[in-house]
């Protein structure tokens, strides 16, 4: 994620109104992407560039949400994309499965503009800051093994 450019922030959702509901809350400060099924989310997810972070749905026609966060995580190069939960399921198995699958947030619809908003906010920021720290870390690692071959 660039801080000079617009995060991309992709929406899953098999209705496509409520797409249109988080494209209106976040198309001013996102890019915004959408898929209407988890094999396309899945797609569009591994291609350049990737999205930053991936609002999903869990109740899906195919595959459901659950398992689609389940295919992210054991892809290498989806592993890092955080996963929130949007969705209509409002109970606390639901809620607790999302998050044993790899789901960092969990949203119920109808959603609160403000609350999407900021929850896709502090996500992208801990993104940004665990990167960050990734990079110092292989930094400091890469000077501490030029330092032993001295």
């Amino acid at each position: 994620m660039m801080s000079d450019s617009k995060s991309v922030v992709l929406v899953v959702d098999d209705i496509s109104a409520n797409i249109d509901v988080m494209i209106g809350i976040l198309e001013n400060d996102y890019v915004v992407k959408m898929a209407l099924d988890g094999a396309k989310a899945l797609e569009i997810a591994s291609k350049d560039p990737q999205p930053d972070i991936i609002l999903l749905d869990i109740m899906m026609p195919g595959m459901n949400g659950y398992e689609v966060c389940t295919k992210l995580q054991a892809d290498a190069s989806t592993s890092n994309i955080p996963v929130i939960f949007v969705t209509a399921v409002n109970d606390l198995k639901g809620e607790l499965k999302g998050f044993e699958v790899g789901g960092m947030d969990y949203i119920t619809k109808p959603v609160i503009p403000e609350i999407v908003l900021a929850r896709v906010k502090t996500h992208l920021k801990l993104k940004e800051v665990t990167e960050k720290l990734a990079e110092y870390a292989l930094r400091m690692e890469r000077l501490a093994d030029n330092k032993l071959d001295i």
